[in-house]
């Protein structure tokens, strides 16, 4: 058996010449994995398109209701920070229904990795800095629902805090939610996860992955989760545009092993996403991102699952 990996082709849709959100990097990265042998193509899993009932279990409708139609009005459509079209409808529910099938293939094979998602600055009523619809939390409950999972740990390591998946779940002991992030930087309000764990500007990557192990394995211990979902970002790299953090390649590849070694040794499942990432070198980028397949290719391969 390989690590369950979740693509689909509907992850990329057009953005206007020059938007900074590197909406290309998704193909890339399945054709990078393809390329250099990380994965073969019988590896990968597609989604199907959600219910709209399940957005609506995190969600407010009427929100729901005005994407789905392109009704959002104007200052709600720029918080988002990009432009509505009938096709990155699709996209964000599409890339959505792949973090919910990666937790589902989690939950059966012990491991396993959506090419996109981690949008977790969006709110029930609004989305935020690139987000639309909140998968993380969506996939959370939804696997809740079906009787999948009870307890879940939100493992969020993107640079920005995850503040929309600390909203969603601040009064909801079923879900625990524990986000490292840059203090100095977006979002200028922060909301209260279970756990945050604000770094300085500038940090590198021993006291980065010192700091991780200082929180992770205890925090396993403590809330015994049926399912980890881990947000992997990799906007806390040096070379990041909206970073402000100094990981190197090998810093990230490291804390990915750390992440997953961490949870799969003791038989937490884990369903990954990966997060943010914003970077001039496209190449660098891509290749930072199939880090978090790489490192869990070797830990499925590790523990056979």
């Amino acid at each position: 058996m390989s690590l369950p990996i979740v693509y689909h082709p509907d992850y990329v849709t057009p953005l206007p010449p020059g938007h900074r959100f590197p909406m290309g990097k998704f193909s890339q990265l399945y054709d990078l994995l393809i390329a250099d042998e990380v994965a073969h193509p019988s590896q990968f899993y597609a989604p199907q398109l959600p219910p709209r009932e399940w957005l609506e279990w995190v969600h407010e409708p009427d929100y729901v209701e005005a994407y789905y139609t392109g009704t959002l009005d104007t200052k709600a459509q720029r918080r988002i920070g990009l432009p509505w079209s009938l096709g990155l409808v699709n996209r964000t529910c599409i890339a959505l229904a792949g973090t919910i099938l990666a937790t589902q293939l989690a939950l059966q094979h012990g491991l396993a990795c959506n090419t996109a998602g981690g949008t977790h600055h969006a709110f029930p009523g609004y989305g935020s800095g690139f987000c639309i619809f909140n998968d993380l939390a969506v996939a959370a409950r939804v696997v809740q629902k079906l009787g999948l999972a009870e307890k879940i740990l939100i493992v969020d390591l993107d640079v920005h805090q995850g503040d929309g998946t600390a909203y969603i779940f601040q009064d909801d002991p079923s879900v625990f939610t524990f986000s490292m992030h840059c203090e100095v930087n977006f979002p200028g309000t922060k909301q209260r996860s279970d756990l945050d764990v604000p770094l300085p500007e500038g940090m590198d990557d021993d006291d980065y992955l010192q700091t991780l192990d200082a929180y992770l394995p205890d925090l396993l211990s403590q809330v015994r989760p049926d399912l980890v979902l881990y947000d992997a970002g990799v906007d806390p790299h040096v070379a990041d545009r909206l970073g402000k953090l100094a990981l190197s390649d090998r810093g990230l590849f490291c804390r990915e092993m750390q992440v997953l070694n961490t949870c799969v040794s003791q038989g937490y499942p884990v369903a990954c996403v990966i997060g943010g990432g914003y970077a001039d070198d496209f190449k660098a980028l891509v290749y930072r991102h199939s880090l978090l397949h790489r490192a869990a290719s070797d830990v499925y391969r590790q523990y056979h699952l």
